[in-house]
């Protein structure tokens, strides 16, 4: 089989091509360019998409022995992940720009690409398992991407390939320094890899612009304090609110909503961000059958964490296919713009992605 293995300059991109070498498959290893800045640096942890990171790739495949390329995919990637994270942001919602490069850079322009050029598979370094077709979560829980992959469909996950889900990080490193790959304790990319300042509310206010706009409490309505912009906020947010005097109770406040038309961010009590139900747009069902009614499952809203059993039935949205979940246990931090990944509800299948939607509101 042929198979085109993504290589970002990372340790487990880098293993990933070597087990797909050790499989027998005829692998071709691609780096994609995604800054418009290529000769950037990466900052130990920070950044991506580097001089020292395609360096990293070219290296690695030369170790293996295979034909290694360079692919420009740096305006897509703006159009696509960058522009939409900005404008998501603008909008007053919470995206994770990791789920708009997997959906359309990843499995989408890139495997084009090679499904046009005769591959049959893609290989990349994310941590999570395909058994049967199916997606299912990696054995190594903490390092676990199944999240950041729900939104692939069936066709895309038909010509994908995961070779490290199966294996714990730590081994990981092991085998590439058995290796002899000079990426075995390369740091891990941590943040948004294409803002490696790690100053978000930066990058977008430079972006964006300054759009004032008040703080106010969601019981009284007072007006507590001023901001720059609704993009320097996010739902469950405590930290950074420009609150000068304490709650009346003494207790902490968080935002509890994000209106950017008006501007306005409302903060309230723990207890306010509680969820009961959340409808989400642009269903995927990772089995490309939509189930013909309510679903039990266990719902995902954040990368890490916000887990709760649910029942899931599909709907039909304003914009399409969509899914109204019905939480059996209140949510907290539910933020438009995020997945609602769904995950089979039984100890036995619970690793199981069911499908996913973008969450366009709550209640």
């Amino acid at each position: 089989m042929r198979v085109l293995a993504a290589m970002s300059g990372g340790v487990d991109s880098a293993v990933a091509a070597a087990r797909a070498v050790d499989a027998g498959h005829e692998v071709v290893g691609v780096h994609l360019a995604l800054s418009t800045a290529p000769g950037a640096l990466r900052t130990g942890s920070r950044g991506c998409c580097s001089r020292e990171d395609a360096d990293d790739a070219r290296r690695a495949a030369d170790l293996l022995g295979i034909p290694f390329y360079v692919w420009d995919f740096a305006d897509r990637f703006k159009e696509d992940v960058i522009d939409e994270f900005v404008a998501s942001y603008a909008a007053g919602e919470t995206p994770n720009p990791c789920l708009s490069c997997n959906e359309k850079i990843k499995f989408a322009a890139l495997a084009e690409r090679a499904v046009a050029l005769g591959f049959d598979a893609l290989a990349t370094g994310h941590y999570a398992r395909l058994a049967d077709g199916e997606l299912r979560r990696a054995v190594d829980a903490d390092k676990d991407q199944s999240y950041v992959l729900a939104v692939l469909d069936h066709e895309q996950l038909s010509r994908a390939m995961f070779p490290v889900g199966d294996t714990p990080k730590p081994q990981i490193r092991e085998e590439a320094e058995r290796r002899g790959l000079a990426v075995a304790d390369k740091p891990d990319s941590h943040d948004i890899c294409f803002i490696p300042s790690g100053d978000t509310r930066a990058f977008l206010g430079a972006r964006i612009g300054v759009r004032p706009g008040a703080v106010v409490d969601s019981a009284t309505g007072e007006r507590l304090a001023e901001h720059d912009g609704v993009h320097g906020f996010t739902i469950g947010q405590r930290k950074g609110l420009g609150i000068e005097t304490p709650a009346a109770d003494g207790r902490p406040r968080y935002v509890t909503g994000i209106d950017p038309e008006s501007g306005t961010v409302t903060v309230g009590a723990a207890a306010d961000l509680e969820v009961t139900a959340i409808t989400a747009g642009k269903a995927v069902w990772t089995s490309g059958r939509t189930p013909d009614g309510p679903v039990e499952c266990v719902v995902q809203v954040r990368a890490h964490g916000g887990l709760a059993p649910a029942v899931a039935t599909p709907v039909e949205g304003p914009d399409g296919p969509g899914i109204r979940i019905d939480l059996r246990e209140p949510l907290r931090g539910v933020a438009r713009g995020q997945a609602a990944v769904l995950y089979a509800p039984d100890e036995v299948e619970g690793d199981l992605v069911i499908g996913c939607g973008r969450i366009t509101g709550s209640e």
